[in-house]
């Protein structure tokens, strides 16, 4: 069973798999023969328990999480993570470089301002944030407590196509809107994390991943909800979990494997963001907001040069059910959010929209 004839573009809260949705509607009011919904379970049952610890070895099988590493399912969002980082690590050396991408990196980047000195590695905001900056044009501080970039900016449509070389330096990466879509090697990371609302679960969860190494070096001032050290001891459960987001995961990362696993994605996800780059570059009427070798996979930003026209044709494209294709107020022009649940299907549909509608206004 699926949607009828809808197909969500959202940047997030995003698109879950019809699949996933099914399943936690018929389990919605008796888990497991519990007599309870997840929703209502006490987080300290042994069934909610077993919820918790099944979804942590899903998540570690999936992103191959070398035993180095813990797991921390944590609430406040990403945005929580722009105090949480630098207040946990700034604090080894004093000052961090980040990579300003995006608005997300730069917010985070004036964020940690607040604790200690930020050293503005690269920055893309000059040519409006089209572009990654490559490996030679990173400023690095080899004394610097952490390295900090964005994988992915949702609303520029740019993406990291490569793993930053820091030396000894710990890498920090907000990895929000591209986690599970790929392989990615845990262990070059000290902290990754991301907010569950693209590819993962619904708003309300964020995921930390985090080498055990670097916790416990809080600043003193440090709220207590906000140490590293202490969700790690209290494996996530110092106060009330969202459990509900938990259980939803727990799902999507089933469907993940049936649909083969992260590299199962990866090859679904360039297949995807391709059909709509191929025709992007072969538009008369639309063209893509970034460079080419920063296109991002989970985010696509076009445009027509006509900001009227980008708003008829979300207009349009809402009445034939291809819903949330505005761009961002930030960038403006037009944005398709490709996330894992997004059906090829949908992307097909997206593009055979396109044409009809470049058709009807191209002069």
């Amino acid at each position: 069973m699926t949607r009828d004839k809808t197909y969500n573009f959202s940047a997030g809260p995003s698109v879950l798999p019809d699949e996933v949705l099914h399943r936690a509607g018929k389990e919605i009011s008796n888990y497991g023969g519990s007599g309870m919904s997840v929703m209502e379970m006490s987080h300290r049952s042994s069934v909610f328990q077993e919820i918790f610890d099944s979804v942590k070895v899903k998540l570690k099988s999936a992103l191959s999480v070398p035993d180095s590493h813990e797991i921390l399912f944590l609430q406040g969002g990403a945005s929580l993570q722009f105090s949480m980082v630098p207040m946990n690590l700034m604090g080894e050396n004093g000052s961090a470089d980040y990579a300003v991408t995006g608005h997300f990196s730069n917010v985070a980047a004036r964020e940690a301002k607040k604790y200690g000195t930020v050293n503005i590695s690269a920055s893309s905001e000059a040519e409006g944030h089209t572009y990654i900056p490559s490996q030679s044009q990173l400023v690095l501080d080899p004394g610097a407590s952490y390295f900090y970039y964005c994988s992915n900016n949702t609303i520029y449509g740019t993406e990291w196509k490569y793993v930053p070389e820091t030396g000894d330096v710990p890498l920090v990466c907000d990895m929000s809107s591209n986690i599970l879509s790929k392989p990615i090697d845990v262990s070059k990371y000290g902290i990754i994390f991301a907010g569950a609302q693209k590819n993962m679960a619904p708003a309300g969860l964020t995921v930390v991943i985090i080498d055990k190494s670097l916790a416990g070096r809080e600043l003193p001032y440090t709220p207590l909800m906000m140490g590293y050290k202490l969700m790690i001891d209290k494996d996530s459960m110092y106060n009330t979990p969202p459990c509900w987001n938990i259980y939803i995961l727990s799902l999507v990362l089933d469907w993940l494997e049936e649909q083969g696993g992260v590299a199962g994605m990866e090859v679904l996800k360039s297949q995807k963001a391709a059909f709509v780059y191929d025709f992007l570059d072969n538009s008369r009427l639309f063209r893509s907001s970034v460079r080419p070798d920063s296109r991002s996979d989970m985010n696509i930003t076009f445009h027509t040069g006509d900001p009227d026209l980008d708003a008829v044709f979300a207009k349009e494209a809402a009445a034939r059910g291809l819903l949330n294709l505005k761009g961002h107020r930030l960038a403006g022009g037009l944005r398709a959010s490709i996330y894992n649940a997004q059906p090829m299907e949908g992307v097909v549909a997206l593009v055979e929209f396109m044409k009809e509608f470049e058709v009807r206004h191209h002069v």
